[in-house]
């Protein structure tokens, strides 16, 4: 049940997340940092993708994503449609995954610590939703 619910969450979100990245006329325009914003658009489409693509993929689904979290927020220019396609992987990896977890998956402690203690496999996933919703 809890996996439907994320499905429905995470597909939800990355959809916004598309759409904001559309929403761009001009592609450099996303990584403008105006004001006293500390990251460009295009510096958290790119965060967001790498977390997803590592937690999910790497660590829940055994895909080869080698994330690189420095860059997410350092790497600029990348191409707008670069961009949303790799939104559409993100979200591919993460349906997969979800589908193939079991309640018991959920129930078991995620298998790396992220925060210094360790947490559910179900927690920890919600948690990411909350993440990809907040940003």
């Amino acid at each position: 049940m809890l996996q439907d619910i994320l499905t429905s969450l995470y597909e939800r979100d990355l959809t916004k997340l598309k759409a904001e990245i559309e929403l761009y006329v001009d592609e450099a325009d996303l990584w403008k940092k105006p004001g006293d914003v500390p990251n460009s658009a295009g510096n958290l489409c790119l965060h967001l993708n790498g977390n997803l693509q590592h937690f999910f993929g790497a660590v829940l689904g055994g895909t080869d994503y080698i994330r690189d979290r420095d860059a997410e927020f350092t790497k600029t220019g990348v191409a707008r449609d670069l961009m949303l396609a790799d939104i559409d992987t993100t979200g591919k990896v993460i349906k997969e995954t979800l589908a193939k977890l079991t309640d018991e998956d959920l129930a078991a402690l995620y298998p790396i610590e992220v925060f210094g203690h360790p947490m559910t496999t179900g927690w920890f996933i919600t948690h990411l939703s909350t993440h990809l919703t907040w940003h």
